[in-house]
């Protein structure tokens, strides 16, 4: 895979790092960013990129999202052959990154064709500083001179990388991409195919594949960075000079430890709506998700019933290679992933009780050394005695049931999660529904709240949409994407512009 810098494909000087099928073990790809001039290429960016994207204008830019669609929708074949490939994915897990992406995009085209076309958006209206309105106050909102670094994680190739691109290009700031380099070749071929038909302008998108020297060093405390992944990942961008110092703008989006809450009405529709998430969750794209559940709450009165019930569909599972008809659920991302898996169900083994075990209750249809890895299900009688289940976050198909005493209890061992993406709530009872947005809404990202009456139209626990925040506090990173329209704040400076009232009015028009 060659690097898109200074509107050129280049090749890295180095040997490289080969991308592998996780099942069958082939090479695929090599991917290198050795010999890159980065700051070249961030200055190519700043000065060739940013103007040509601003001076297009909201709707223009909207458009443009708009082509990059249908070149998208043209290819999505192939790219569900390079997620099959490098991912391990069944179709329908691969359908969640390449088909979601792709609506994210369109769901920006569509929003931001009904902005202006002016060069920066108004923030409330103009509020007076001095007697009779001689001077005055107006905010608006600037799109950044410099450029965006979106740095994602590599569960999610696609959709990682539009769900950023997306309000970044919309609001007129040009992109660098770089992708986790395991599973980089889709975005590769994404990027290359939007080159290749020649929509956007000079300068807007750069990829970087591989492992580049002074990734972080060539940017300046004008430009930002987006970031997803882990939080010790986050924790070092965090201390570079760029940021801790120049005051590089950081927007990062880490795991968590996501909860999904079994009400204390817990009639058998709410535990039947339940089980099947909890059961998706820890199947779809083998539980390689930020935001996918890995406790578990419901009544104590339940605890045994619902492990059963659990137990009895996660038995029907079939894990393997995704080309063979039948498989559910495909492979981890590569074998170091599995490793990481494995060392973390070997640490909560010697803390829970496992209430299902698919390493020993399963056959997986694939190659004795592929990457797959089937769910595990854990479970602690005594929560307020086990931290680990509340600190300790294994990223595959593993979760913890967890009984509660009362609903306040249950609240409190959520938050012992000190942050999270999103929490789930599943019950008949709306005024408890509606407690449950405020008692986690402090502490988790999006607050998704489950009856019978949706039961068929629910978008799902892990789900992101764009209409919706995507981001949390504490561990979960602290930052916020997506949200509709409001994920164009990042890439914007607030201004206050105090002046005459007849130059505000001058300004707004």
């Amino acid at each position: 895979m060659s690097n898109y810098v200074h509107d050129q494909w280049i090749e890295g000087t180095g040997t490289g790092i080969v991308l592998y099928d996780p099942i069958q073990g082939t090479a695929l790809a090599s991917a290198d960013a050795t010999g890159l001039d980065l700051n070249a290429a961030y200055g190519w960016a700043r000065q060739t990129g940013g103007p040509a994207l601003r001076s297009m204008g909201y709707s223009a830019r909207a458009a443009m999202l708009g082509r990059i669609v249908d070149v998208l929708q043209v290819n999505k074949e192939k790219y569900y052959d390079i997620a099959l490939s490098n991912s391990g994915t069944v179709k329908s897990d691969s359908a969640i990154d390449i088909d979601g992406g792709i609506y994210t995009l369109s769901w920006y085209a569509k929003a931001g064709a009904k902005l202006n076309s002016q060069a920066f958006l108004t923030d409330g209206e103009a509020v007076p500083l001095a007697r009779d309105n001689a001077f005055a106050t107006q905010h608006i909102q600037v799109p950044i001179q410099g450029l965006a670094l979106l740095i994602n994680a590599f569960n999610f190739p696609s959709w990682g990388l539009w769900e950023k691109a997306a309000p970044a290009l919309l609001s007129g700031v040009p992109i660098v991409v770089k992708p986790a380099t395991s599973t980089a070749l889709l975005t590769y071929e994404m990027i290359r195919d939007v080159v290749e038909a020649k929509i956007l302008p000079p300068g807007a998108i750069s990829l970087i594949c591989g492992r580049p020297e002074g990734l972080l060093d060539a940017l300046n405390g004008l430009d930002i960075v987006s970031f997803t992944g882990s939080a010790d990942t986050a924790a070092t961008l965090r201390s570079h000079p760029r940021i801790m110092h120049d005051g590089a703008k950081l927007n990062a989006e880490t795991d968590s430890i996501n909860s999904a809450i079994l009400g204390p009405d817990a009639d058998p529709a709410s535990i039947q709506l339940l089980v099947r998430e909890v059961v998706r969750e820890l199947t779809i794209k083998s539980g390689q998700k930020c935001t996918a559940i890995r406790r578990i709450f419901v009544p104590e009165s339940t605890y045994d019933t619902i492990a059963q019930s659990l137990a009895l569909s996660l038995a029907k599972v079939t894990v393997g290679d995704p080309r063979k008809d039948g498989i559910r659920m495909g492979s981890l991302v590569n074998l170091a992933q599995q490793k990481a898996v494995r060392a973390g169900v070997a640490t909560l083994e010697k803390h829970a009780d496992i209430l299902f075990d698919g390493r020993r209750q399963l056959t997986i249809d694939a190659p004795a050394d592929s990457a797959c890895f089937p769910p595990v299900l854990f479970g602690v009688r005594q929560p307020d005695e086990h931290p680990l289940v509340h600190d300790v976050e294994v990223f595959g198909p593993v979760a913890t049931l967890i009984p509660y005493r009362d609903i306040d209890h249950a609240w409190q061992l959520a938050r012992r999660g000190m942050g999270s993406l999103v929490a789930s709530v599943y019950s008949e009872d709306t005024a408890l529904l509606a407690q449950a947005a405020f008692a986690l809404g402090d502490s988790h990202g999006r607050v998704h709240l489950v009856t019978d009456a949706v039961s068929r139209i629910h978008t799902g626990h892990g789900n992101v949409m764009p209409q919706s925040n995507h981001g949390g506090p504490g561990r979960a990173g602290g930052g916020e994407e997506l949200g509709g329209l409001r994920a164009l704040r990042f890439y914007h400076r607030l201004v206050a512009v105090q002046s005459a009232p007849e130059v505000l009015k001058h300004l707004a028009g």
